[in-house]
């Protein structure tokens, strides 16, 4: 349901009630912004506190990051636990990701993780969005931690950035980073765009590395923070107008890691 839903007649709003009822800030604070031209309709610079947008069809931008009018959208986020599968409902009756989404109608998973991994899965009820960022071709960023078996070294940080052949084709990471190595363990993370089945996993198996733990921590601008395993949470405003951003292939200047306690 969008802001001019309850208008019968469909008539345009003023920018200012549009921007603060999506809850950008206070009408006040919204008149600030579109005097100091920080508001564009339909790519158009307004500075106008008069103009009158429809919450339905105009596409409204606060220093260049979309604004969802659509109070019926959801957007979330879940700290997957281990042995949880990435489906809304598992046809062999494991458990699945609707049990941590009771509260919420008809969302569904952005991509997926395989059972034994934890970390950052997004869900939505957008699917425009969630199809757009699921494909393949679209090359989501995301970053993991990995906690492999053995006492890995830079040539190993190497081999993953200049990438080598799997029984699929070659992969390689965009980035990667030996945090620690002591113990017989190591922590590497590492960011890559490929949404290949198990990849990471089967990255590391390749080196003769097998993963003791993964976890996802980003996806696309979307951090984990500090939300604690099996929990979920709402997107905030700026979070999911990064994350519209990002999905119309502009860049994105991710926000902190948001700090949570739940």
């Amino acid at each position: 349901m969008t802001l001019n839903s309850d208008n019968e007649t469909n008539e345009p709003i003023r920018l200012q009630k549009a921007l603060a009822a999506a809850g950008v800030a206070s009408r006040r604070a919204c008149e600030d912004l579109i005097v100091q031209g920080q508001v564009k309709v339909n790519g158009k610079l307004v500075k106008e506190l008069g103009t009158r947008v429809n919450t339905e069809t105009d596409h409204v931008t606060v220093r260049g990051v979309p604004v969802v009018f659509d109070t019926s959208r959801i957007y979330l986020a879940l700290n997957k636990p281990k042995g949880v599968i990435s489906s809304m409902a598992d046809e062999e009756g494991r458990p699945d990701l609707s049990e941590f989404v009771l509260d919420y109608d008809r969302v569904f998973n952005i991509g997926r993780l395989d059972g034994e991994t934890t970390g950052l899965i997004l869900l939505t009820n957008d699917g425009n969005l969630a199809n757009h960022l699921s494909h393949p071709k679209f090359g989501v960023e995301k970053t993991y931690i990995a906690r492999i078996s053995g006492i890995a070294g830079e040539e190993i940080v190497h081999k993953l950035q200049s990438g080598f052949e799997l029984e699929d084709g070659f992969i390689k990471t965009d980035r990667a980073k030996l945090i620690q190595a002591t113990k017989g363990e190591s922590l590497i993370e590492l960011v890559l765009h490929s949404g290949r089945n198990r990849i990471v996993r089967r990255m590391f198996e390749h080196l003769g590395y097998p993963v003791i733990d993964l976890v996802r921590k980003q996806f696309g601008p979307i951090h984990l923070g500090g939300l604690k395993l099996g929990h979920v949470r709402r997107l905030s405003k700026i979070e999911v107008g990064e994350l519209l951003k990002f999905a119309e292939g502009k860049p994105v200047k991710t926000s902190r890691p948001k700090k949570v306690n739940r």
